[in-house]
């Protein structure tokens, strides 16, 4: 018999993540094609910045939603997994939209960050905490 354990939180957010990696990866294929470039940026500041922005939401949004996966597992209040869900999808947007705009300081890319590491902090407490009470 299989156990099934509903994680649709962490399905919806996993979902609106990888809609958000399609919409930066075709971003970066545009621009591969406007600017005939296959590896690399050739050169091209749009396109380094591109791929920079896809390549950071690769690298947070997956411990992100595995934070919220594993609360969700461990039965989190509903608010705490919507909260923690909404700033790191808001915090990945954000960052990238900063990036687009330009390779240096940017709030977009400071409000996303910081969201974004928010998210891990508040997330990791959270389970260090449950991991203490039992």
């Amino acid at each position: 018999m299989t156990m099934q354990i509903p994680v649709h939180l962490t399905a919806f957010y996993t979902a609106l993540s990888l809609l958000w990696l399609l919409v930066l990866a075709g971003r970066v294929m545009a621009l591969r094609w406007k600017h005939q470039v296959g590896i690399h940026s050739g050169g091209h500041d749009d396109l380094d910045r591109a791929i920079r922005a896809h390549a950071n939401a690769a690298e947070y949004l997956p411990g992100g939603l595995l934070l919220i996966l594993v609360l969700e597992l461990l039965a989190a209040p509903l608010w705490v997994l919507h909260t923690l869900g909404l700033a790191l999808v808001i915090g990945r947007v954000a960052h990238a939209i900063g990036l687009w705009r330009s390779s240096g300081v940017s709030l977009g890319r400071q409000v996303g960050m910081l969201l974004t590491l928010l998210v891990y902090a508040v997330g990791a407490l959270l389970l260090l905490a449950e991991a203490f009470i039992l």
